[in-house]
């Protein structure tokens, strides 16, 4: 495929979109491409100048796809690092991977890294104008490959990174969502018994004529107050979780008051605890194994953490650090990391083989985590069941007494 390559905005609020052209060589040679210019007149002008007759040009426009998602993004790198492993140019890497992807949100995001890197921006600079979507672990990563001259090596090392990252955080989610889902369901069915089914009750009780039991007088009592008050009742149940979670998500204090509850939680929180020292030391184990300095590598460690409990410890250790402490003894003193953890990181230091002590402990807390995800979840069903049992049966069985004592009256 012939390249053209783009040519300089005149004035810093040209706004620069995509064409794809086509036309012919000098030798009569059908040819196409897609460069980044500020307008169909650009595009002729500099392919005229490459002595290309153009035929058609049309701007490139991307529908509207999905979000994209952290499994586009570690696919994309998972590709990318295989395509330069396997000697591919990397322009022609980026069409790939691009024009094959499913979500066109993901494709214009590649096409852009692309037409930046074909105007001779580093591929580390490239991905930097993208924070949403490209952290400053992974940018300092391709930095040091770019530098470095194996950027294949640390591309290779990212992808086993993020697909390690995303399946852990996979499990987490696996382990939470079946006890969330059922308690959604629960919710709904009991709103549902008290909206319409007990007030269904209470009509045909009326007619009996005689006192009704305890629960049953307590159960329709709570359906009265529902239906009287539903749209408050949900309204303030959907605000107040919408405030809380918008709370969560933007206040640092918020953060790290539920990010210590929720290590604190009796069946959650060791999972959570092995998932977040899992990332912690692969992170740091990736970050090291690419020739990251120590103290800049802590940088990125503690937010890759996903837990304000380790990203404020993560800080003092690297304080510590950068006065020439050791990481042993600096991660001793934050007091979050369990001896498991201190002793290999004392015997990759003592040793010199960190990051690949740093890895093992990396698969281990991961292969704790399968196990707890799993023994969670055969103990979870079981516990649903009482639960569920406890309060959609004690509902119906407070319904039905009436009927049983009717029945032995009789």
């Amino acid at each position: 495929m012939a390249t053209s390559h783009q040519p300089k905005s005149r004035g810093a609020q040209v706004k620069e979109n995509v064409y794809a052209w086509e036309g012919k060589d000098k030798t009569g040679r059908v040819v196409r491409g897609e460069v980044r210019a500020g307008g169909e007149a650009i595009v002729n002008v500099t392919l005229r100048r490459q002595g290309i007759m153009v035929t058609k040009v049309k701007k490139k426009v991307y529908r509207s796809g999905k979000k994209i998602t952290d499994k586009d993004l570690t696919m994309f790198t998972r590709q990318l690092a295989t395509m330069m492993k396997a000697g591919v140019p990397l322009l022609q890497s980026f069409d790939i991977v691009g024009k094959g992807h499913s979500n066109p949100s993901m494709a214009k995001l590649i096409q852009d890294l692309r037409n930046d890197v074909e105007t001779g921006t580093s591929l580390n600079r490239a991905f930097r104008k993208f924070p949403l979507y490209f952290d400053p672990l992974f940018c300092n990563l391709v930095g040091a490959g770019e530098q470095a001259g194996i950027l294949e090596d640390l591309l290779t090392r990212l992808a086993i990174y993020k697909e390690k990252t995303l399946a852990l955080k996979g499990k987490i989610k696996s382990a939470l969502t079946y006890p969330i889902a059922i308690l959604a369901v629960a919710l709904v069915v009991t709103a549902v018994i008290m909206i319409w089914v007990v007030p269904a009750f209470k009509q045909v009780f009326s007619s009996f004529g005689a006192d009704l039991p305890t629960p049953t007088v307590v159960v329709m009592a709570i359906s009265d107050f529902v239906v009287a008050w539903w749209y408050i009742i949900f309204g303030s149940l959907f605000a107040g979780l919408y405030l809380f979670f918008q709370a969560w998500r933007r206040s640092l204090k918020m953060q790290q008051v539920m990010d210590r509850l929720l290590l604190r939680l009796p069946i959650f929180g060791s999972v959570i605890r092995k998932a977040t020292i899992a990332r912690w030391t692969r992170t740091l184990a990736t970050m090291f194994a690419a020739g990251v300095p120590l103290v800049e590598a802590l940088d990125s460690v503690g937010g890759a953490s996903g837990n304000a409990v380790y990203l404020e410890a993560t800080r003092k250790i690297q304080n510590e650090v950068s006065t020439g402490t050791s990481l042993t003894a600096s991660m001793q003193n934050a007091d979050v990391f369990p001896n498991l953890v201190i002793q290999m990181v004392q015997i990759g230091e003592e040793s010199g083989s960190l990051d690949a002590m740093l890895g093992k402990v990396a698969d281990f807390f991961e292969d704790e985590v399968d196990e707890a995800v799993a023994a969670l979840s055969s103990l979870m069903e079981p516990l649903i069941m009482v639960i569920l049992g406890v309060l959609i049966g004690g509902l119906v069985i407070a319904m039905y007494l009436p009927i049983f004592k009717l029945g032995s009256v009789v």
